[in-house]
């Protein structure tokens, strides 16, 4: 019994310390409330993302079945429902793109459902993500964050791609291509200013700091920590 005991001390111990090496919040931090599961919608053909269910189709906002750098299915998290004219299923979901944090409805058929116990949670002051399953944070760690000419963007968005880097490109070895867009910059490296969480290969830059044109830099294990757990549609919230 008295060995059983000693076992399960020890094991609590292990846990905690890995927990600290993780990077945990200082004491008497709160954390940010998140759902155990958040419901997505993966796109089995482009949809019309309408302001409101049965609105005319002329202010729709069209969002493409697939991703334009990996090819991927468009996943977008699912933030509200509702029965429209005809017994019409709508879906109200977050969409890519400016204005950062747009929503919209679309039609329900066309899609299938999953769900994501994941959570990113990005704090600029403090210059870390948190990551969060199943409404439990698992992991922490120091980033870097855009500087003050060119800031992270706050908001709530969601992975669009999860993008394998070659080795010699910059943000290698993973990027989580975010749906937040620079406020500041339209254009950047001939993208459109795209947000995202990726690594530190062949770029530097020192975890705690503000030095980025807006992404979040993170080590790169970390980036490999990410990209071998965080999937398309996943929540990410920037808060400051």
């Amino acid at each position: 019994m008295r060995r059983a005991v000693t076992a399960v001390a020890s094991a609590v111990v292990f846990a905690a310390a890995a927990i600290a090496a993780a990077g945990a919040p200082a004491a008497g931090a709160r954390l940010p409330i998140v759902k155990p599961a958040v419901e997505l919608a993966v796109l089995l053909q482009a949809h019309r993302a309408l302001p409101l269910p049965d609105a005319r189709p002329s202010r729709a906002r069209l969002v493409a079945a697939w991703r334009p750098i990996t090819g991927g299915q468009t996943v977008l998290p699912v933030i509200g429902r509702r029965t429209g004219d005809g017994g019409v299923r709508w879906l109200r979901v977050r969409v890519p793109g400016r204005p950062n944090g747009g929503a919209g409805w679309i039609v329900q058929r066309g899609t299938t459902r999953e769900t994501t116990p994941w959570h990113i949670v990005a704090r600029t002051s403090s210059r870390r993500v948190l990551v969060f399953r199943r409404a439990r944070l698992v992991r922490s760690f120091s980033v870097v964050v855009g500087k003050r000419s060119t800031p992270t963007p706050h908001g709530r968005f969601f992975v669009e791609e999860s993008v394998r880097m070659l080795p010699g490109s910059a943000g290698a070895p993973y990027a989580l291509a975010l749906s937040a867009r620079s406020n500041v910059l339209q254009e950047f490296a001939g993208g459109p200013g795209q947000i995202a969480i990726h690594g530190v290969a062949n770029l530097g830059g020192t975890p705690g700091t503000a030095a980025s044109h807006g992404c979040i830099r993170v080590p790169n294990a970390q980036s490999r920590w990410l990209a071998a757990r965080i999937a398309p549609g996943t929540p990410v919230t920037i808060t400051s």
